[in-house]
């Protein structure tokens, strides 16, 4: 599966200024979507679905630049562009994580350049995310039992110690953990632990379980005379 058209966003309330910086960036081949505003961009910007960075102006009618980089809390890489060039506010910027910050007018050669770092930023972060996403489909595919399990073996305990915690029989954690690797496309142990380590999966819950008198999974008392 091919990985979806980068977008490169441009937020600047100067309609002419955006304008232009559009028209240059889709004439190196980017695909680009304007807003005049940050509630604009907030409110239809699509920053899940492909790769994307963010040409952000410093001075907007609403939200200021830094305003939206702090509410964007890192999602998506940023480009500040500025007509004043304030020292203070860039390295504010770049230590909130701004990949470069640009001084209008803005040399086409240095747009491209900084654009291009954003998007290779963009491009990792969204392989990332996707990777997360699948693993947790694979997770999500789980019975509530076989996450226990899988909370528990991937902490190093032999399915003896599982199923002790659990209060189940052995052979039957043998059967969820068959499940689990097979769910999970884990073809081992260490496959297993990456996975969940890269998932949003609480071990801490299952780690703290208690044996359960009522579950259907325990074996039958013998009732004598």
């Amino acid at each position: 599966m091919s990985e979806p058209t980068p977008i490169v966003f441009v937020v600047d309330d100067d309609e002419h200024v955006r304008n232009a910086l559009c028209r240059l960036l889709r004439s190196n081949g980017y695909t680009t979507q304007a807003y005049a505003s940050a509630s604009a961009f907030i409110q239809s910007a699509d920053l899940q679905n492909a790769p994307a960075c963010l040409l952000l102006d410093l001075q907007l009618p609403d939200l200021s630049g830094i305003e939206l980089q702090r509410r964007l809390g890192g999602v998506v890489p940023i480009v500040f562009i500025s007509a004043h060039g304030e020292l203070n506010t860039a390295v504010q910027a770049m230590k909130a994580g701004a990949t470069d910050f640009l001084t209008k007018p803005i040399d086409a050669l240095v747009l491209f350049e900084a654009t291009e770092r954003a998007l290779a930023l963009a491009r990792r972060l969204f392989g990332e995310r996707e990777q997360r996403a699948e693993i947790q489909r694979r997770v999500d595919k789980l019975t509530p039992r076989e996450r226990e399990v899988m909370a528990l073996v991937v902490t190093g305990r032999p399915n003896k110690l599982v199923a002790d915690a659990l209060g189940a029989a052995e052979k039957t954690i043998k059967i969820h953990r068959a499940r689990v690797m097979e769910k999970m496309k884990a073809n081992s142990l260490a496959d297993l632990v990456r996975l969940v380590s890269a998932s949003a999966l609480d071990t801490d819950e299952a780690l703290a379980v208690q044996p359960s008198r009522t579950h259907a999974e325990h074996r039958p008392v013998a009732h004598t005379g």
